[in-house]
């Protein structure tokens, strides 16, 4: 028999495997299943896009190799956009990393700057492709607990123990968003500690409510203790695209592109000019594209508040989080709601111990199918 690593042993186990294949053996059977457990976005690309992809395709220069720290052009393009989108000023040559995804990125910082034994702060609950890094690393994950009041953590366990603490803001689950006392008091006590701060801002143009998100790299200070991670798969529909980036302090985008070097040979360049387009497309279609969510967003609600469970609105991201009736299962409670209705919604649990008692709905659906989700949540809690 074939012995594994021990780094792939370490390895969390994949949660939601269980449910997918619930989802798989359900629709077998003829169901008509609607699964709100995944944040897989529905919409299309938007066709200057995918005309950008298709042009680049025919491009001699992307049938060969090409830097493998991404296209230049594409790194000035992450800095324009964060200077239209955040008022932050980036040195494209030195603050930016292009990746093959955030995802990507977001476990690669936790092998790039953690030693075997070295501790690492989680949002709990929180996204869990942060643990899959921190495990490779042979890092010591920490539980960083968010407060169910705010969803926020305290800043008092960044301590000099810590060397790397993951934020997540529109947060996946919960949908909170952070302020930026809240960022100033993370910076101010990551300095004094000497922590990495990683802020996951994959959800910062899915705000609802006329609010919005705040960047890390926007705060003063922020680029001295941290980085920032951000995709063009939610903003743009560009899922399939795996394409993403990260910005800040220097010395960190230098790991990055120094594991990079070693692992892979960058995205391919139809792909990085595709989202050169998106990046700097007019903000309409971003702003259409948030109204949609918003309007998902409230159309779930009333039905679920018709179906008498009512539910505290999610500020941004592309999911609703709910709280359950007391004392239910997280876990039992999304099974059950998948065999009696075939509604597939993520159970809290699987985003860390704090988020028992929830669970996640993903507002990837159209209105109808939506409202008739939430009515049929509504039935089922109420036969509890």
């Amino acid at each position: 028999m074939m012995k594994p690593a021990d780094r792939i042993t370490r390895l969390p186990q994949q949660f939601f495997a269980g449910l997918v294949n619930l989802a798989v053996e359900l629709k077998a059977q003829g169901r008509p299943v609607i699964n709100l457990g995944q944040g897989n976005p529905d919409q299309p690309t938007p066709e200057p896009i995918v005309a950008a992809l298709k042009r680049a395709a025919d491009n001699p220069r992307y049938q060969r190799y090409i830097p493998f720290t991404g296209l230049p052009e594409l790194k000035q393009a992450v800095a324009r956009w964060y200077a239209r989108r955040h008022g932050v000023t980036l040195d494209w040559k030195r603050e930016v990393a292009i990746l093959i995804g955030s995802k990507i990125g977001l476990q690669e910082i936790s092998l790039a700057v953690l030693n075997p034994g070295d501790m690492a702060l989680v949002p709990d609950p929180g996204y869990p492709d942060y643990w899959s890094g921190i495990r490779l690393a042979g890092g010591q994950m920490i539980p960083w607990p968010l407060s169910p009041d705010s969803w926020l953590p305290d800043v008092d366990f960044l301590t000099d123990q810590v060397r790397l603490a993951f934020l997540n803001y529109p947060n996946n689950p919960t949908g909170q968003l952070a302020s930026a006392s809240f960022l100033d008091r993370v910076i101010a006590r990551a300095e004094a500690t000497h922590t990495v701060i990683a802020h996951d801002l994959a959800y910062g143009d899915i705000v609802y409510d006329g609010q919005q998100a705040i960047s890390l790299l926007a705060r003063l200070g922020g680029k001295n203790v941290g980085i920032e991670f951000t995709t063009v798969s939610k903003s743009y529909n560009m899922a399939g695209f795996r394409l993403g980036f990260a910005a800040g302090h220097p010395d960190l985008i230098a790991y990055l592109e120094t594991l990079q070097d070693h692992l892979n040979c960058s995205q391919y360049g139809a792909i990085q000019e595709a989202a050169i387009t998106a990046l700097d497309s007019p903000p309409e279609s971003v702003a259409a594209l948030r109204d949609l969510y918003q309007r998902r967003r409230d159309r779930f609600l009333t039905a679920l508040s018709a179906a008498h469970w009512n539910q505290t609105p999610s500020q941004g991201s592309i999911f609703q989080w709910l709280t359950l009736p007391a004392g239910t299962s997280s876990v039992a409670f999304a099974e059950q709601l998948a065999r009696h209705t075939a509604v597939i919604v993520a159970p809290g649990r699987g985003f860390g111990e704090r988020g028992e008692g929830y669970i996640r709905v993903s507002l990837t659906e159209n209105e109808d199918t939506l409202a008739h989700a939430a009515a049929l949540l509504g039935q089922f809690v109420q036969r509890l």
